[in-house]
Parts: structure tokens; sequence; C-alpha cells
């Protein structure tokens, strides 16, 4: 016989009972969990009592309570229908929601609120995204192919939860040509991308409650929230177009976070006296640094300063890295440069929150790496990056009236100050309407509100830049005064 609901029910499993409860009770559940919509007209008794195997009297019990309660309405001289239990469903869902005191307060902070992802065209200027068309799809595809045949070979073994062997020899090589940072294979933890790292780092140095983290402001939210979470107080410290203000950090901050190369929104790179200063700091005061270079690989001036962590000959930088820019966001592959007093304790916090990473995509992005392919996307984009930065930049110089750009010459944005504060709001929204995924770098701050906006091109042409910009400039012109 045809089944009458689009779902099993199993009347042998009831504990205790009647047959006419047991079925009572699967078939609110699904009216509350929605397999049974509202309106849905329900089977006629006999046809449901002959499907199940049971009396019919059995099945009209059943009915009569689920009508009783309001779930299901008779009707006259025609079968009965599903009622409209929308409220009540969403109670069902809830339940046990509202146990007051059992979510530490830290965990409820507006800091950590979810991002609401934005409807953004495919071609925009969003920060934090790479461009897709010059990927080197078939040979990804290629090397994944090859990871999975010798995944099948030996499925049924975990990895390393610090990572393939071969991936972190990879990294380690890569970090090392491409950044000078001194690691060997032994020193990388693999991460599933810059903000577990965080998150980790957090775990290991935090004791919550009592450890005081300087963050840059304005700066990355997803970085604080890590260390909120681990329940750390936050200093927040201003940041200028030489990076952190190194001369504003209280003595007694343990740790320091801050993205040296590409300062995460304003562009500014720390100069070498801050970093020197920095580390000095450190060493006196006992703090430790947390480097994040979130997208170093790509530089526009002269010789990149050193990071800090080659700079650093006391073990108290903490590095980390991410594809997430140089390839794309969805490989979920960071990494750890950990110094050696950290690494044994880093490793254990790695194993209580993820023992086991993808072996499939750390082999693949390994044989990337050590077959040349990272090294030559990233060489073959940097012109086409560069192209589109000069496009931006000068069509930002372009409204001088307007707009003041942060001197940048590394990564994936640039950022820009509004000159005139009183007319930043016009501004902005005009920015928005001409120039979609452009942010307000007074998102990022705690302290005081910069008026200036981060302009990301990573997947916008140069074209379609100055197509944007001009339009923007023409808005302006005949919206906003400009400054005297």
């Amino acid at each position: 016989m045809e089944p009458v609901f689009p779902f099993d029910l199993d009347l042998s499993r009831r504990a205790t009972g009647t047959l006419a409860g047991a079925l009572h009770q699967q078939l609110r559940a699904a009216i509350l969990d929605g397999r049974l919509a509202a309106g849905t007209v329900l089977p006629s008794t006999r046809r449901v009592a002959a499907a199940l195997g049971v009396a019919r009297n059995t099945v009209v019990t059943a009915f009569d309570l689920l009508v009783a309660e309001g779930y299901v309405l008779p009707r006259t001289a025609a079968r009965a229908v599903v009622a409209d239990v929308a409220t009540r469903r969403l109670a069902h869902a809830t339940r046990g929601a509202a146990v007051p005191g059992k979510i530490p307060r830290r965990w409820l902070q507006p800091a950590l609120a979810r991002e609401q992802p934005r409807a953004l065209p495919t071609r925009s200027f969003r920060l934090g995204m790479p461009e897709s068309r010059g990927f080197p799809h078939d040979a990804w595809r290629r090397l994944s192919a090859r990871a999975l045949r010798e995944f099948a070979r030996s499925p049924f073994r975990y990895p390393p939860a610090d990572g393939l062997p071969a991936l972190r020899e990879a990294i380690a090589g890569h970090a090392a040509f491409s950044r000078a940072v001194a690691c060997g294979a032994g020193d990388v933890l693999v991460t599933s991308g810059a903000q577990q790292a965080h998150h980790l780092l957090a775990q290991l140095l935090v004791t919550p409650g009592r450890t005081r983290v300087a963050v840059e402001d304005p700066g990355y939210p997803p970085t604080r929230a890590a260390f909120i979470a681990a329940g750390a107080q936050l200093v927040p410290v201003p940041v200028d177009d030489e990076g952190l203000r190194v001369d504003l950090l209280p003595g007694d901050v343990g740790i320091v976070c801050v993205t040296p190369s590409h300062q995460s929104p304003t562009g500014a790179a720390m100069s070498m006296p801050r970093r020197r200063a920095l580390l000095e700091f450190a060493d006196r005061c006992g703090a430790v640094v947390v480097e994040d270079d979130y997208d170093g690989e790509f530089r526009f001036g002269g010789r990149p300063l050193d990071a800090l962590q080659t700079l650093d000959g006391e073990g108290r930088v903490f590095y980390v890295g991410t594809f997430s820019k140089s390839l794309f966001p969805s490989i979920r592959k960071g990494f750890v440069v950990a110094p050696a007093w950290a690494r044994d304790g880093l490793l254990d916090v790695k194993q209580v929150a993820d023992p086991h990473g993808d072996m499939v995509a750390q082999a693949t992005l390994a044989a990337f790496i050590h077959d040349g392919h990272l090294a030559r996307h990233v060489r073959r984009m940097h012109p086409v990056y560069a192209t589109r930065r000069l496009t931006l930049l000068d069509g930002l110089e372009a409204m001088t009236a307007w707009f003041e750009p942060i001197p940048s010459e590394a990564g994936l944005h640039l950022a820009a100050r509004i000159r005139d504060a009183d007319r930043a709001p016009r501004v902005a929204a005009l920015v928005q309407r001409h120039a979609p995924g452009a942010v307000d770098i007074g998102c990022f701050a705690s302290l005081e509100r910069v008026p200036a906006l981060a302009f990301g091109y990573g997947t916008i042409d140069a074209e379609e830049i100055t197509a944007s910009l001009q339009a923007l400039a023409h808005a302006l012109a005949h919206g906003v005064p400009a400054s005297p």
C-alpha cells in the first residue's frame, strides 16, 4: 500500500501507552517541525488504519486528540486539515532557550554579534576578496584528484592535529621565501583559516578576567572577538600612518595584536622604528605579540619591511598567516608560526578544539605550494592588482577636495579619510551608492570614529573602478559642497 504520510511512522517503538497515544505524538511532532505543513489535508482514518495495520478507532482517537489540541481543524463533509501553528512551532523549537546565567556574559557582548551578509554585485569594492578569474583551476583540480586517489588507499586514519607534514614543510618554505620568516616545518601549526589561529592563541595565552590584550583601533573585529570570547580585557590602542601607536601601549598588557604589514582596515604599514619599539616594549614588559600578516604576499612599493617575527630575537612573536587572500577564501587554511616555548601548548589546544584536519585539502595545498603554483599565481596576479590599486589611487586623488588617501603599499585594499567630518555621512552614503562594497572604517573603531572609508580592489577591474569613481565624483560635485 502507498504510504499515507511523507515520512515513516513507527508505532512499534512506543515505550509505554497506547497505540493511539503513540500515533498522536508522532503526528504532533511532524506538525511542529513542519513535515506536515499548515493546510495539508489529512488522509482518511480508514486509509491510515489500513496502512498502519491498526484499528480504525485507534486512528480516530489520535485525530480527535489533535483536533482538541488545535493542531488539526475538522471540516464538515470533508477531511481534516493541519492548522497553522507557527507560533506554537516557534515555541517548540526554542524550548529551553531562556535559561538565565548559563551563557557567560562574554559570549553575549555586541562584539560577538553574528555578521549579516550583504548582497553585493559580483564585481564590487568588497574587502578581503581576491580575484577568481586568474586562479589556476585546472592545476588545483588535478592536484585534488591526485590527493583523493592517495586518500582512497588509506582513508581510515586520522591526520595529525598540527597538519600534514608535507603541508607544514611547504608553508615553512613559503613563509621563509615570501616574508623572510625564520621557521621550519616543526614551527608551523596548520589551522582552519586565520580566525581559528587567533582563537587557539587566545585560548592558550589568555587567563579569563585577568589578561589585558592591546588591539589596534580601528582594528579587525574577528580578532577582537576571539580574545573577548577567551575572557580577555581588551585595550584599544590608536593607529596612525605608521601603524600602532606603541608609545600609547599600557605597561600592563600581556598580549599585543597587530597587522603591521597592511593595517586592517587603514592599510598603513608599521614603520621600522615602530616595529623595533614594539619588540622592545614586549621584552621590557614581558608581553607577547600576535602578528597577523593576512595579505602580505602582495607588495607594490619598495623592499618589504621585515616581519616582526624575523626581527624578534626573544621568542615573543606568534606569526599568523592565511591563504584566503592569496588563493581563495573557502580554502579555509591558515597557520601559526609559534616560538619554541609555546609549540607543545598550542598543539594541545588545537587537539582539544580540532584534533584532525582534512587530509585531502591539506594534501592538495601542499602539492600546490611545492610544485610552484602558489608562487606563480602570486606573480601572475601582482600586476593585475597593481594596476587596480593605481587606478583606485588616481581616482581618489582626483577627488582631493573630499578624500585624503592613507599611504599603503601592500594588500588588496586602500583607505581614504573624508576631509570634512561634518559632511562624512553624506559622502559615505554616496560612496555606498556608487562604490558598493566600500566600508566605513568607523565601524572598526571603539575609540574615536575616524571619518574614513576602505575600498577593496580584489574583485573589480580597473575599467570598473574608473567608471564607479567618475560617477562618485559627479555625485559629490553636485550633491556635497567641497571642503575649502
